[in-house]
């Protein structure tokens, strides 16, 4: 089980990564218009600065679902593998069985 404040930290910047999602889209297509003035790029820049950090889709991390476990996730299910291992081992993932030879 992860920390419960890195959890909560997750959840955050999920959160502020939704909120500002349009506004930094925005700054970004002026920044990448190259038929707009260096002025009104760099000022887009400027604001694009200054939006929180944790806004940023980057740093955003991949966590398990149930445990919050950050390392050894699958994207797919969403899962860290001891998860994974777990459910797979219960049945509970459809189509999955665990091999043995």
């Amino acid at each position: 089980m992860a920390k419960v404040s890195m959890v909560e930290r997750q959840k955050k910047r999920e959160r502020l990564v939704k909120q500002y999602a349009s506004k930094r889209a925005s700054l970004k297509d002026i920044i990448r218009d190259e038929s707009k003035p260096m002025e009104e790029r760099f000022k887009a820049t400027l604001k694009l600065a200054e939006l929180p950090r944790n806004s940023s889709p980057v740093r955003l991390n991949n966590r398990c679902q149930l445990t919050g476990r950050p390392r050894a996730y699958y994207r797919k299910l969403k899962l860290s593998r001891i998860m994974l291992r777990d459910l797979a081992s219960k049945g509970q993932i459809p189509g999955m069985v665990k091999s043995s030879w």
